[in-house]
């Protein structure tokens, strides 16, 4: 099972987005753990999670948490600002799981 982490500034609106991907992960019949934390519990949390994606309103944090996730040999990446804000779960989900490969 694929476990992906989202992260912004609270994890407010980040879980609106989880909510949409895993009604998108459930139509396609694909067995996912999907959190959202605030960017302060990225650290711990680092070693439970397959993968990281990062809210656009806190994608000036990028370049310090790839370190981070580099570490891990864990790929990260900013949600496209616009699938985020039309809650476009589907496709949100399609690329983090790219991602996992």
């Amino acid at each position: 099972m694929a476990k992906i982490l989202l992260c912004c500034a609270a994890g407010m609106s980040t879980s609106m987005v989880v909510k949409k991907m895993l009604q998108a992960a459930e139509q396609k019949n694909i067995a996912v753990e999907i959190n959202a934390v605030g960017l302060d519990e990225f650290d711990a949390n680092l070693a439970n999670y397959d993968c990281f994606l990062l809210g656009p309103q806190i994608k000036y944090k990028l370049n310090d948490f790839k370190v981070k996730a580099d570490a891990v040999n864990k790929p990260i990446a900013v949600i496209n600002q616009m699938d985020y804000g039309m809650m476009k779960g589907g496709k949100i989900l399609d690329e983090a799981l790219a991602m996992i490969g």
